[in-house]
């Protein structure tokens, strides 16, 4: 059985402050992203059927099942700062499968945080290098480093959940705390 890398506190040695406030940021990373940017953007990379990653599929029980993907980058002013993974279950068939079809280019937070039927499990932390495939996916945006911290939760809405990822960019550090 593979193990969980993901923990549930930023631990691994110094991280900067305005990462931190970044990662630890406990409501919708669209809106803070608003909040710093003159012209904020989400741009679909990808929504299609596929497989969980390994370290997905044991927290969300699908280890061989199939999965909806859905990968955007949120921008500030045209700087990609969040490259953002998402996978739900192609099993269950409800109001979030609905709507995650339908979203394109709209953020998934504005709408995690504006329905009130959604519930946000922890926060897990892991920091990713060159071997995990969603750095490989997030390091085509732009100028990265050696590692990149990432954030995941599971949302839950009617029986169906939801698994967000987000990896977080050199760029978003200099938005601001």
């Amino acid at each position: 059985m593979k193990q969980n890398k993901w923990r549930s506190c930023l631990s691994g040695g110094a991280i900067d402050a305005a990462l931190a406030s970044w990662l630890r940021e406990p409501g919708s990373l669209t809106a803070r992203c608003q909040r710093h940017c003159r012209q904020f953007r989400v741009r679909l990379l990808r929504y299609e059927k596929g497989w969980p990653l390994a370290d997905e599929g044991l927290s969300m029980n699908l280890s061989r099942q199939p999965a909806w993907i859905r990968e955007v980058v949120l921008t500030c002013d045209g700087v990609p700062v969040i490259f953002a993974h998402t996978t739900l279950a192609t099993a269950g068939r409800g109001r979030l499968s609905r709507w995650l079809a339908r979203l394109g280019s709209q953020s998934l937070g504005s709408l995690l945080f504006s329905h009130p039927g959604f519930h946000r499990g922890a926060i897990e932390f892991r920091r990713l290098d060159r071997r995990h495939p969603l750095y490989q996916r997030a390091a085509v945006l732009g100028a990265v480093s050696d590692t990149l911290w990432a954030r995941r939760s599971l949302h839950r809405l009617c029986g169906q959940q939801v698994l967000v990822t987000e990896v977080f960019l050199p760029a978003v550090k200099s938005l601001g705390i």
